[in-house]
């Protein structure tokens, strides 16, 4: 079970999300811990899972433009399993999450264009155990905290602390 301890441990996660590169000795003097303190701790994090990994974060969308929706989906009951089956199968579905309130799913869908963004739509709603959908081209992306949401289109590979 992922379990973080103290505001040292929320301080840790926060500079690893801004950097997860940065070095223990660079993280030990901002936290005003030492360096093996700041080994022990981020030992302890990955081994409880709450550090699952590490990513390359590009300056730019190797994809160029592409374009982004959210999309609500409103699900027959007892048909969950048979839906994200579906929806796993569609490569430009890059997360999804199961939420509360009229609509049962957020799937963000990543595409080249608007217009391909409509077709997949048009194969969600052809899933059997979709109800209705209901979707925002995003916009613009102002900032994003590690993979708080699950969406990493731009991420790359691993790389270690």
């Amino acid at each position: 079970m992922s379990e973080v301890r103290d505001h040292i441990d929320r301080q840790l996660i926060g500079l690893l999300l801004a950097n997860g590169r940065e070095s223990t000795t660079d993280l030990a003097k901002k936290l005003g811990v030492g360096r093996t303190t700041v080994h022990e701790r981020i030992a302890r994090l990955e081994k409880n899972g709450l550090i699952a990994g590490y990513s390359a974060i590009l300056s730019q969308d190797p994809f160029n433009d592409s374009t982004l929706a959210m999309v609500m989906v409103s699900i027959v009951q007892k048909r969950q399993k048979d839906v994200l089956d579906n929806l796993k199968s569609l490569p430009e579905v890059v997360s999804c999450f199961t939420i509360t309130g009229d609509y049962d799913l957020v799937v963000m869908v990543q595409a080249p264009r608007v217009e391909d963004i409509d077709a997949v739509l048009d194969e969600v709603l052809s899933f059997s155990g979709v109800e209705r959908c209901r979707s925002w081209i995003i916009l613009g992306k102002h900032f994003q905290r590690g993979a708080a949401l699950g969406i990493e289109p731009t991420s790359v590979g691993r790389v270690a602390v």
